[in-house]
């Protein structure tokens, strides 16, 4: 069957490769065998071909951290799911091919009407989003939270969990036409950046406390988030887009005092609470509560392409059940 190995570390362009692998054996107790349906590239996946991920496996694998797909067969003992539902793959699973057998353990039927593309989506940026909103600070409905890279994934999620709190965003673009397309989904005050960026912010909210600040970014970005929080608010890291060091003022962490705290979903502690986020998000997009914007979907066989195009920016998804077509 069909599949993309990574086969060094370094330049994910180079390090990805179309391959022919052996099918998987039939499942066994308490497995199901899914066909993969899309699984998006993720900057998880290009971190991880870069060999700076938390992961590092022995090469050459299969990888790809998150996809949907359908149940083609269960094993012995399994009753969550049935053949015909579709079901997320679990987290580092490796979901870049086109069959695999995985454990039957937290898997839950999504919405059959719901947009596939839009569920492939759904195991990394949604609980993301709802534990960062969740885990650093408990926030009250009717107060702020500030974020940069908010016309990413986790970004657009962080908005749609926000007004299901009563909560409200103070949201960073880099890009203008942004910024009517993020109030229309439920942005509260959508700011583009620029050097007076914390001042617009505080004229904005006024005399409203910041007391959460999420950082998809790094580099300089951070230091604006640090700029904008009330005193002895929190900083929560949970992505580099950047792949910059943070820069941040000494005086801000000193004399404000904040407090920066970094975010991993695969931290032990939150294992428990991915599930419940991925499958509020799941009744969410159903509803058509929200809509991630695809930039472009790639068959296995034009992988290189697909990972130049998600280097340049842009969700880009895998067509793996197209990519035998």
């Amino acid at each position: 069957m069909r599949a993309v190995q990574l086969t060094a570390f370094g330049n994910p362009v180079d390090g990805v490769k179309y391959v022919d692998i052996p099918e998987p054996d039939a499942p066994g107790p308490n497995e199901v065998l899914i066909g993969v349906e899309f699984s998006p590239i993720d900057p998880s996946d290009l971190l991880l071909a870069l060999g700076i991920y938390a992961l590092h496996p022995a090469l050459p694998t299969v990888i790809g951290n998150e996809g949907v797909g359908r149940v083609l067969a269960v094993g012995p003992g399994v009753e969550s799911v049935k053949v015909g539902d579709r079901v997320l793959t679990p987290l580092s699973s490796f979901a870049w091919r086109e069959r695999m057998v995985i454990s039957a353990n937290g898997l839950f039927a999504l919405p059959p009407d719901a947009d596939p593309q839009q569920l492939a989506m759904l195991a990394i940026n949604p609980p993301t989003a709802a534990l960062l909103l969740s885990e650093y600070v408990t926030l009250k409905p009717g107060e702020w939270v500030v974020q940069n890279a908010a016309n990413s994934g986790v970004g657009r999620w962080v908005i749609a969990f926000a007004k299901t709190r009563g909560l409200k965003t103070v949201n960073i673009v880099r890009r203008p036409e942004l910024v009517a397309e993020l109030e229309a989904i439920g942005g509260d005050v959508v700011v583009v950046d620029a050097s007076d960026v914390s001042e617009r912010i505080k004229a904005a909210v006024g005399q409203a406390e910041l007391r959460l600040a999420l950082d998809g970014v790094s580099g300089p970005a951070t230091g604006v988030l640090a700029a904008t929080l009330s005193p002895r608010g929190t900083l929560v890291s949970f992505a580099a887009m950047s792949l910059s060091p943070m820069s941040i003022s000494p005086l801000d962490v000193i004399f404000k005092p904040l407090t920066m705290r970094g975010f991993y979903m695969g931290h032990p502690e939150f294992a428990a609470k991915l599930a419940p986020a991925a499958a509020q998000a799941a009744k969410m997009l159903a509803s058509g509560r929200l809509h991630i914007p695809v930039a472009a979907t790639y068959p296995l066989s034009a992988i290189k392409e697909a990972v130049a195009h998600a280097q340049r920016g842009g969700k880009i998804l895998l067509d793996v059940a197209g990519s035998s077509i």
